[in-house]
């Protein structure tokens, strides 16, 4: 049997699990570029403790004709209906950058396209597209690139019930610039990164995503007034996590929340962090892993 390799021996950007409840066991998926530069496609780990991973098996390259030659970054796994879609963000010299929905009978693919192309709008730069499901309606969650618009913008578009495309036009959800705690990296330029949702207990809807503060890559908090993914969203003064981002939130095998993320921000030390995620009253509170803390 091969060894098993250590998280911190594992660089990663943007990591994603998967609790892959029938088999007891996390299924990370990762951009190959992570460990071979300029490697197009994806690949998913598998582990028992969050700690120890198998080595990685590919779950998608490109075919011959593939419209994308580039990127292949932010790779999201979601089950859903029986199925299982990879959200990924790709992009081309004569296109602009998107994310794509692929299928799969399992966690491990191989995946296959979903959508023709990107399901956001072929005529935006956007990013790190996430699934969230409300009222058994399917959206996705994405950003608007600050590379094109300056001041980046999440938003949101309805999928159809087989996410097989969008329906309508995207909604503004809010600007980056609308954080307090978010700073411009460029005069006039600010980051909307890799957002993700949680519900309190007591009932809000909060929206984890990643820009940039006073310390660096930061992870903020969005909160919805309505409770739904339509807003109006609010963001707290202060960011939740400084030092990495680009978060996401899953269930433990043993059914607790917890929180992983990419720190430091700097290539090639980004390592997964992982967090358990408390609630207190409207908020939520990180605490590292025991094998984890100090490091």
């Amino acid at each position: 049997m091969a060894a098993l390799i250590d998280v911190a021996d594992l660089r990663i950007r943007d990591p994603f699990v998967l609790t892959d409840i029938p088999n007891a066991r996390y299924v990370m998926v990762a951009s190959i570029g992570n460990r071979r530069r300029g490697a197009k496609g994806w690949e998913c780990y598998t582990s028992t403790d969050l700690r120890h991973w198998q080595a990685p098996v590919t779950v998608f390259t490109p075919p011959a004709g593939f419209w994308a030659d580039r990127d292949f970054w932010a790779p999201e796994l979601h089950a859903y209906r029986g199925k299982f879609y990879l959200f990924g963000t790709l992009s081309a010299e004569h296109a602009k950058r998107g994310t794509q929905l692929f299928v799969a009978d399992g966690p491990l693919g191989p995946f296959q396209a979903h959508t023709d192309g990107a399901a956001t709008p072929h005529d935006w730069m956007a990013l790190d597209g996430t699934l969230y499901v409300e009222d058994n309606q399917p959206w996705m969650v994405f950003c608007h690139e600050w590379v094109q618009i300056g001041d980046g913008t999440m938003d949101a578009v309805r999928l159809t019930a087989d996410l097989s495309k969008p329906v309508g036009d995207p909604i503004q959800l809010f600007r980056a610039s609308d954080a307090p705690w978010c700073r411009a990296i460029q005069p006039g330029k600010y980051v909307t990164d890799g957002p993700c949702f949680f519900r309190l207990k007591s009932g809000p809807l909060l929206m984890l995503w990643s820009s940039f503060g006073e310390r660096g890559y930061a992870v903020g908090v969005a909160r919805s007034a309505s409770g739904t993914v339509r807003g109006p969203w609010t963001q707290d003064r202060q960011p939740l996590y400084e030092g990495g981002g680009h978060c996401m939130i899953f269930q433990s095998l043993e059914g607790r929340p917890m929180l992983v993320l990419h720190g430091p921000n700097d290539s090639p030390k980004e390592r997964a962090k992982f967090f358990e995620v408390h609630e207190e009253q409207d908020a939520i509170r990180l605490q590292a892993v025991a094998w984890q803390q100090g490091k």
